[in-house]
């Protein structure tokens, strides 16, 4: 059996990139969190959303790879997320918004192939002219989010997010 392994996805809104993910088969658990800031205590929702932290709402995704694949992962994130927008997504806009794929500093293959994976992606975008705003980098640090936050749709399932149903019903179909 594969070890277990972790990347953290920034989607915009954390409770619909949790909520997709947490459902994904192999994806062993995931954590709302603010990745990447500037602060190294004091992380909360309501100092984040003030704009200067440089914190991104983002879901800690440890996985077993010999159930579902980075590959598809990654392409469960880009159904979700528009990466041609900058400090994004739906109707939520700030720099907690940013896209970003990251991983924690010793796992250096796993950053290769997360590397490689939306160089391709990117690629894409840059031949039809469009930006391609996703970050893709090594983790600085990771502060779990408040409790209310973790399954934030679970607990409420008539709650706002720029995941649509649809979005993760297609996910949830191919990856099935």
């Amino acid at each position: 059996m594969d070890e277990r392994q972790t990347i953290y996805l920034a989607g915009g809104c954390f409770w619909g990139v949790e909520e997709v993910f947490r459902q994904i088969r192999g994806v062993v658990s995931t954590q709302a969190g603010y990745a990447n800031g500037n602060l190294h205590d004091g992380v909360t929702y309501k100092r984040v959303c003030m704009g200067d932290t440089d914190f991104r709402e983002a879901v800690r995704v440890e996985y077993d790879p010999s159930v579902v694949t980075l590959e598809d992962l990654l392409w469960a994130y880009f159904i979700i997320i528009d990466p041609t927008l900058h400090n994004q997504q739906g109707n939520d806009r700030g720099s907690q918004y940013q896209t970003g794929i990251y991983w924690e500093p010793t796992c250096t293959e796993l950053g290769a192939q997360i590397r490689r994976i939306t160089h391709e992606i990117r690629r894409r975008h840059e031949t039809q002219a469009l930006p391609f705003c996703v970050e893709v980098h090594e983790l600085s640090c990771f502060f779990p989010a408040e409790e209310y936050h973790q399954q934030y749709l679970v607990k409420n399932p008539g709650g706002y997010c720029h995941v649509t149903r649809s979005e993760i019903g297609t996910v949830l179909s191919r990856l099935a």
